[in-house]
């Protein structure tokens, strides 16, 4: 009986060590590639632009990422949140990952009360690093209400006005470009 609760026990270890292991892994491949060992790896950037909202510096990113030993690159584009002069958070977004953060920036800046018979609601895209950009109301009268958030780390939402909104639409999309053009010129 005492060899059944040891390998009982055992297997319970492994089994935590194996959840230790893949609740580490960073979520997008960017970040993956450049948490590589046993290697240099070159990660390049370039700001595109940024939005104020607010007291908070809202800018958009390009990466690449480059193993000095050959092979592929990464391309992303990283959101860096800072405020009075302190990054709060930095988040990446995979190159595969831009159409649908265009495409769910699109459809949260035309949103509007139709999206549901109830009295409130929320609507959120969420990226595999917990960039979650939404819209939501408490109401169905006024203005609908849009956010930024590093849902990650279940950060408080950053309030963002309509206009801002499609600024940071329109920023994500030049970054989009610029990787295109990057990602072109290999």
């Amino acid at each position: 009986m005492h060899k059944f609760y040891s390998i009982i026990a055992a297997t319970g270890c492994a089994a935590l060590a194996l959840n230790a292991q893949v609740t580490n892994v960073p979520p997008t491949e960017l970040q993956a590639f450049e948490a590589r060992t046993d290697t240099v790896i070159v990660m390049g950037e370039g700001e595109v632009g940024s939005v104020m909202a607010g007291d908070l510096n809202i800018a958009v990113i390009c990466n690449e990422s480059t193993d000095v030993n050959g092979g592929p690159k990464q391309y992303g584009v990283a959101i860096e949140i800072t405020g009075n002069g302190q990054r709060l958070t930095k988040l990446a977004v995979d190159y595969d990952e831009l159409d649908s953060l265009v495409n769910g920036l699109n459809y949260l800046g035309k949103i509007d009360y139709n999206v549901t018979t109830l009295p409130t609601f929320v609507a959120a895209y969420v990226s595999k690093s917990g960039l979650r950009i939404g819209a939501y109301s408490s109401q169905r009268r006024g203005a609908i209400q849009y956010f930024l958030q590093d849902y990650a780390n279940k950060s408080e939402r950053i309030l963002l006005t309509a206009s801002q909104l499609a600024q940071f639409q329109a920023l994500i999309e030049a970054a989009r470009k610029n990787l295109d053009s990057l990602r072109g010129a290999r």
